[in-house]
């Protein structure tokens, strides 16, 4: 098991970035997958970027995709750029870990282990 800190939300202008970070502790030795998902108020929690073990596969929900990258420096954070963004990327965004020794990515809630606490994004237009 490990342990997430979710950070960098806040407000933003449309056409603005952000960029989050996920601090991650805990079980750090072994490989594990990240991903980000987000949940806007009166919605499902959605999948919008992941990334596998070794920070060389990445794919994105087709809502963000050419606007966010997610990547890693395989120390102890993942990371979500987001550029261009727009009102309905308003949300509380959450990075998630799977254990996995496998080069996979997973894009399903249920595939995740371990979820951080939240960080909250809100874009004004």
């Amino acid at each position: 098991q490990v342990q997430l800190v979710e950070s960098g939300g806040g407000l933003v202008q449309a056409g603005g970035s952000l960029r989050l970070s996920c601090a991650v502790s805990g079980r750090t030795f072994s490989s594990y997958a990240m991903g980000w998902f987000r949940q806007a108020p009166g919605k499902e929690r959605e999948f919008v970027a992941a990334i596998n073990w070794l920070g060389t596969i990445t794919y994105y929900a087709d809502s963000v995709k050419g606007r966010f990258t997610i990547s890693r420096d395989n120390a102890k954070n993942t990371y979500l750029q987001m550029n261009s963004l727009k009102p309905e990327d308003t949300a509380v965004y959450y990075c998630a870990a799977r254990a996995t020794s496998g080069s996979y990515y997973y894009t399903t809630l249920n595939e995740y282990d371990d979820w951080g606490q939240g960080t909250q994004v809100t874009v004004s237009s």
